[in-house]
């Protein structure tokens, strides 16, 4: 540790979504957040300046100076197997944000090359931290739904990329990564998809079965609008109740199989911190960062990353083949 009670971190990535990797690191106070890595020396600068911290355009001169106890990557989709291999190569800690990489033997290469150094290496899936996911999760677990049968998932915005299958990698990992969190581990795919719009298949729908036999659906789009109400949805059934969760962090309702009445949780007048999206970052970070200290491995490890991206290539292949896939059930 860089100095009593305190973890120095460092973050790469000085774009949208490392402005929120800048906040929640700079909020905390068993944090010293040092540096920011970017790109280009004026965007670079002019974060690093917002929190008070040095800026760098290099990683291994960071990495060299700084000495940071914990690395946090948010770097473009497509560009996060260089600079993740460079920091675990290096020896240090990470938090990796999805996607983890977009093709299978690069996830194997970082999951195998953190594990030769036993590295703390976590992933951001911090949608699993919404209130609403966290009530959906100790309902199942408290047996409340019965046997479960079937998960309805639909997630869809606006999104552009040169990748073919973006929309299912970068974004409806969430969807993969959240379905088995809540209902258990997915066995089998099978996939519809569309290229209309033009720019790869930015609209799909996929058909799931668990291996505790219940069944999913799972849409996902980015010919749609994140303006739109209810742009997502989650609806788990089971044999005694029925749980749903509309746009993650705005509302939760449970009701019990043949009960007029539902039990439901919406975030109250001032409790902004649970009604706002981005504080899904900050409730994962207290988990991650108590495991962190105590030793044990994160909340979230990066397995899990390669997890949803085992399950979207099942997922193309079954498009490109017209078949079911079968995955095995971890």
């Amino acid at each position: 540790m860089s100095a009593p009670d305190r973890i120095k971190v460092a973050v790469i990535g000085a774009g949208g979504w490392g402005r929120q990797h800048a906040r929640v690191f700079s909020e905390r106070p068993d944090v010293d957040f040092c540096a920011v890595v970017g790109r280009t020396p004026e965007k670079t600068q002019a974060r690093a300046a917002q929190f008070g911290v040095r800026a760098y355009t290099n990683i291994q001169e960071m990495l060299t100076v700084e000495r940071p106890d914990l690395v946090s990557l948010s770097l473009p989709n497509q560009g996060h197997f260089d600079a993740t291999l460079q920091v675990i190569k290096a020896g240090v800690p990470l938090l990796a944000e999805k996607p983890l990489t977009f093709e299978l033997d690069e996830a194997g290469i970082l999951l195998e090359e953190a594990a030769k150094r036993n590295l703390f290496f976590a992933i951001n899936f911090n949608h699993r931290y919404a209130k609403a996911i966290q009530l959906a999760k100790q309902a199942i677990e408290a047996g409340r739904l019965g046997d479960l049968t079937f998960a309805a998932w639909r997630f869809g915005g606006e999104g552009r990329s040169t990748h073919p299958y973006a929309n299912l990698i970068e974004t409806q990992c969430h969807a993969f990564d959240q379905l088995e969190y809540l209902c258990g581990p997915i066995d089998s795919v099978m996939a519809q998809m569309t290229d209309k719009t033009g720019g790869g298949y930015r609209t799909l729908v996929l058909a799931l079965h668990f291996a505790n036999k219940a069944v999913g659906s799972l849409v996902g789009t980015y010919d749609s609008s994140y303006a739109y109400p209810d742009t997502h949805r989650l609806e788990i059934d089971g044999t005694q109740g029925r749980i749903v969760v509309e746009d993650t962090v705005r509302r939760y309702s449970y009701q019990a199989a043949g009960n007029e009445t539902a039990e439901v949780w919406q975030a109250g007048y001032f409790n902004d911190r649970d009604r706002e999206f981005h504080r899904t970052f900050d409730y994962h970070l207290d988990a991650l960062l108590n495991a962190f200290l105590r030793g044990e491995p994160p909340p979230i490890h990066a397995q899990a990353g390669r997890r949803a991206l085992e399950l979207a290539y099942a997922a193309i292949e079954s498009f490109n083949t017209g078949r079911r896939v079968d995955v095995h059930a971890t």
